[in-house]
């Protein structure tokens, strides 16, 4: 699908009072949901409908539980994802986390690896003090500006 065209069905969404938008043209399918202001793309082949179909009840399931999480988190300075990615706690597989919870972290220090787009970012601490939390299991994905540490 041309990217014109979805650029324009994700403005068609964002101006109008709908929710969702599905289109398939060929085998290809597009579906926008729109959640607050930002409007989120999912592509699926046609050729896999089972996996297009549940994807709408997953993302409302973490929806529902993303505010207790978020009030439930220990006080202290949050450190955020810088990017979008895949959230790892150690260098390589079967080492040692570069921080567990409880230990003592200065300014500058890296505390886990972010991998977007086959490079390996470092992420560093950007206070000192001592990990309160570990908010994000390893491998798991993570998105821009969620919490991923507490330090206290």
């Amino acid at each position: 699908m041309d990217l014109r065209k979805l650029k324009k069905l994700i403005d068609l969404v964002e101006e109008s009072g709908i929710a969702e938008l599905e289109v398939t043209e060929g085998e290809e399918k597009v579906r926008i949901v729109k959640r607050g202001v930002q409007a989120i793309e999912q592509f699926a082949s046609a050729h896999a409908p089972q996996a297009a179909a549940p994807s709408p009840a997953h993302p409302a399931a973490p929806a529902a539980s993303a505010p207790p999480a978020e009030e439930a988190l220990p006080e202290g300075h949050v450190v955020k994802a810088p990017m979008v990615g895949t959230f790892y706690r150690s260098p390589s597989p079967g080492s040692k986390s570069f921080v567990e919870v409880g230990d003592s972290v200065k300014q500058g220090q890296t505390i886990c690896i972010i991998e977007a787009m086959k490079l390996m970012n470092e992420i560093e601490a950007d206070a000192d003090g001592v990990i309160k939390a570990a908010l994000v299991e390893n491998g798991q994905p993570v998105e821009y500006g969620e919490p991923l540490f507490v330090i206290g």
